[in-house]
């Protein structure tokens, strides 16, 4: 079984950055492609970004490009997304997910596993 476990969500004010990390417990996650999602109080879940299994490959959101960033490290086993210019609308429970291919997906059904979220709140 694969177990995700993310960090780093808060309270931040509009302008500000947050870095959120997920690790993932298993020995070959360079195998996984990663992404992130984001959930928001009566919306579908929503696509952020996702990393191949080597990090060469990236893809963003709409939403979210020229702001988010991602990255893994595969020594340590996790994922990281970098958010800067954090606007009141990035508010929500992000959602660290593993996919058992080194190619990403941009749909949450594309995904194998899923961590528990971490609330991420945008003060305006």
């Amino acid at each position: 079984q694969v177990q995700l476990v993310e960090s780093g969500g808060g309270l931040v004010q509009a302008g500000g950055s947050l870095r959120l990390s997920c690790v993932v417990s298993r020995r070959s996650f360079s195998n996984y492609a990663m992404g992130w999602f984001r959930q928001a109080p009566g919306k579908e879940r929503e696509f952020v970004a996702t990393i191949s299994g080597h990090g060469g490959t990236t893809y963003f959101g709409d939403s979210v490009k020229g702001r988010f960033t991602i990255s893994r490290d595969n020594a340590k086993k996790t994922v990281y997304l970098q958010m800067d210019s954090l606007i009141p609308e990035d508010t929500a429970v992000y959602y660290c997910a593993a996919r058992a291919t080194i190619v990403t997906s941009t749909t949450a059904r594309g995904y194998d596993y899923w961590g528990q979220g971490t609330q991420v709140t945008v003060s305006s």
